[in-house]
């Protein structure tokens, strides 16, 4: 029997895979602009790559817009995920759970090798976090909430800098641009080999990444957040019905407008009071922090909104339509993206890092997306699966799945 398309599971799928595709477009422009460093940046790069007005109007855009939301659009998709498998397999009267946790230490595998081109992976902490969702599956939505306001209003953060004031708990590298150790990384990529790269990134990198997601700037705290929401608008099947939620996607734009004005007004005033030397071993700097994450909050779930609004109209949706094959391939995209900058950029490479403004990575990372959406809809039109999210899918069942249409 022919299904109709127009279905709510079938809506539902579309614009979660439009909007997860929407989310990897904002990712590739961040990571490429940034040289996919994955780390502070010396000052030497700093200047290099703003030459003129047009490369701050980039960084601008990049820091309102882009940087600390797509991100979170991402992880907000990973929890809606999560829930997705795990309904489906009660619906069936099964369990998902351990297939679940095997599924993240697939992932966990992985993020390790994608890790070792880019230091900046978040696949690894995915698979991480991912297994305290497990138990929050069975938890009343209350209790989720409550959870989630505690992860975004920083309590992660002020408990950890009670215990440190500031002071990294696993790696070495200082978070300073003019820090010996950040221009020694810097060097390593851009002089070094692909084995140097791997070396450095196997397990150090590692253990920067864990300060920068478990220290006092708290993004791993503030992911989770994000799991749990993804979670708790799985449960109420927004994705499902969204064409029928005028009013609650109003709301939810015209809070986080709210949001977004009260949030930025308090990091202005917390980051103002310090002048023009802002370091991270006080009270303030923390309040500024959870500051900051409030307001990517509220950046995030405008764009959500403002997605939302576009893809219930028919010209809009058209267009957005086009994100689904790259959203489908997501893991495969992402994987990808790294490999192509990091051989653009490192020394191992053709070794353009630091040597191209920021107006040129701009426009570099949107031929990578076009590249990308192109190839993306011309794979799925000969194969079900991406060959990532293929490998992930038979490893996790233990059987090989047709990948040939």
């Amino acid at each position: 029997m022919k299904t109709d398309s127009n279905t709510p599971s079938q809506e539902r799928i579309k614009i979660v895979d439009a909007l997860r595709g929407f989310a990897l477009a904002g990712i590739v422009i961040v990571h490429m602009v940034e040289n996919y460093i994955g780390a502070p940046s010396p000052a030497s790069f700093n200047e290099a790559v703003h030459q003129g007005p047009m490369d701050y109007a980039v960084d601008g855009f990049i820091g309102l817009l882009l940087r600390g939301k797509f991100f979170a659009l991402f992880s907000f998709l990973f929890g809606l995920s999560f829930f997705i498998q795990m309904d489906k397999a009660h619906q069936r009267g099964e369990s998902f759970a351990g297939r679940f946790l095997w599924r993240l230490l697939l992932l966990l595998g992985i993020g390790y090798v994608h890790s070792l081109f880019y230091a900046g992976d978040i696949l690894t902490v995915y698979a991480l976090l991912g297994i305290f969702l497990i138990p929050f599956y069975k938890i009343k939505n209350n209790w989720i909430l409550g959870f989630v306001a505690l992860l975004f209003l920083g309590l992660g953060r002020y408990l950890v800098f009670f215990y440190t004031q500031g002071q990294n708990m696993f790696g070495t590298m200082e978070m300073s641009p003019e820090s010996a150790s950040v221009l020694e990384y810097y060097t390593l990529l851009k002089e070094g080999s692909l084995s140097d790269v791997f070396s450095a990134n196997a397990y150090n990198s590692h253990l920067n990444k864990m300060d920068f997601q478990f220290g006092i700037f708290g993004r791993g705290y503030v992911t989770f957040g994000y799991f749990l929401l993804g979670l708790y608008i799985g449960r109420t099947g927004f994705f499902k019905k969204y064409r029928e939620q005028k009013k609650l996607v109003q709301r939810t734009w015209i809070w986080s407008l709210v949001l977004f004005l009260v949030s930025g007004g308090l990091m202005a005033v917390t980051f103002g009071s310090m002048g023009g030397n802002v370091t991270f071993d006080n009270w303030t700097a923390m309040l500024g922090l959870t500051a900051m994450d409030l307001n990517n909050v509220a950046v995030t779930f405008i764009l959500i909104s403002v997605f939302v609004i576009l893809y219930k109209r028919t010209k809009p949706q058209k267009f957005l339509e086009k994100f689904i094959p790259y959203g489908k391939m997501a893991l495969t995209n992402y994987f990808a993206q790294s490999v192509i900058g990091t051989f653009l950029l490192f020394g191992w490479g053709l070794g353009y890092i630091g040597e191209l403004r920021n107006l040129y990575t701009f426009g570099i990372a949107f031929l990578v997306i076009a590249f990308q959406m192109i190839l993306s809809k011309w794979w799925l039109s000969k194969f079900k699966y991406g060959p990532l999210e293929w490998l992930w899918r038979s490893a996790t069942f233990f059987k090989f799945f047709p990948i040939k249409r």
